[in-house]
């Protein structure tokens, strides 16, 4: 019997001690940078100064619509995971994949994309009223994309003819199929961006 209760109060003491880490683990996974930042921007309609500084790493596409009212009209989530996988089949196709594509953005405004084996220069510049950076790769012209970033993560979002651009530009092997299959995704959905997610390294 005192057995059976010294084992019962044991079981009692693991669970409240489990469920104590499991508190804190929540408490400190809400307050992480990013989610702080996230609150922030979204209290005072105001964004924390972009460090695009370092190097990203392509984690996948990125989709966003214009506005509120254009995503619900496309059908909301549903919609945007549909096209994000669609454009990751696309992106597959010319061998952009998750770890084969970076970026390194260096403080003097000049930046290094490498996809595979392939390496890129130019020079970037991010306009804080727009929230948009200028790509200007050396032989061609200056390509804009939105920027949606955390201390940990970007978002480099292009309207679609940009991002057909940008792709054929990188990319040894694009094709006409493929670059005609994204720029109907993104003409299916009016009011639609199209580009790049990627993680700090």
């Amino acid at each position: 019997m005192k057995q059976n209760l010294l084992t019962a109060t044991c079981v009692v003491a693991l669970l409240l001690l489990n469920s104590g880490k499991a508190q804190a683990q929540f408490w400190k996974d809400l307050f992480t940078k990013e989610n702080v930042e996230k609150v922030v921007g979204a209290v005072t309609g105001q964004t924390a100064q972009v460090d695009m500084t370092g190097t990203w790493s392509y984690t996948g596409a990125a989709v966003e619509f214009k506005s509120d009212n254009l995503l619900a009209q496309a059908g909301g989530t549903v919609a945007s995971s549909t096209v994000e996988s669609k454009l990751n089949q696309q992106l597959k196709k010319v061998g952009i994949t998750a770890g084969k594509l970076s970026f390194t953005f260096n403080a003097d405004s000049t930046f290094n994309a490498q996809l595979s084996k392939r390496a890129l220069t130019g020079t970037y510049s991010y306009d804080a009223a727009t929230k948009q950076v200028n790509l200007k790769f050396v032989k061609l012209l200056g390509i804009n994309a939105k920027v949606n970033t955390t201390s940990g993560s970007m978002d480099l979002l292009f309207n679609s003819d940009k991002l057909l651009k940008l792709i054929t530009y990188l990319s040894s092997k694009s094709n006409n199929s493929t670059l005609n299959t994204i720029s109907s995704l993104a003409g299916s959905y009016d009011g639609m961006m199209l580009g790049l997610s990627m993680e700090k390294k």
